[in-house]
């Protein structure tokens, strides 16, 4: 029987960034208080408000397709279900 391993390497990169004393101590107590570091604690900030911004630039891009679409087109598609659901319903007593 062999095994195997396969390494993988993965780096980090250090920056510098500037923040208000405030915000700094805020991190320092949320990051004792979670026992995680504090570059951890940014790390994870940092993904989390990217994540929720990358679904809001989705969305963006989506909304400029269909703002350049003519939905002229599709007008006589509009009041289908509306229709259907009034014939379907015609004879219901409420």
């Amino acid at each position: 029987m062999t095994i195997c391993y396969t390494g993988v390497i993965l780096f980090s990169m250090k920056t510098a960034i500037s923040l208000s004393n405030t915000l700094y101590e805020k991190a320092e107590e949320t990051a004792l208080y979670l026992g995680i570091p504090r570059s951890k604690l940014f790390a994870i900030a940092l993904e989390e408000f990217i994540i929720r911004n990358n679904g809001k630039m989705i969305t963006e891009k989506i909304n400029e397709v269909y703002d350049k679409l003519d939905t002229r087109e599709f007008e006589p598609y509009l009041n289908v279900g509306i229709e259907s659901t009034r014939n379907l319903t015609k004879n219901d007593t409420w």
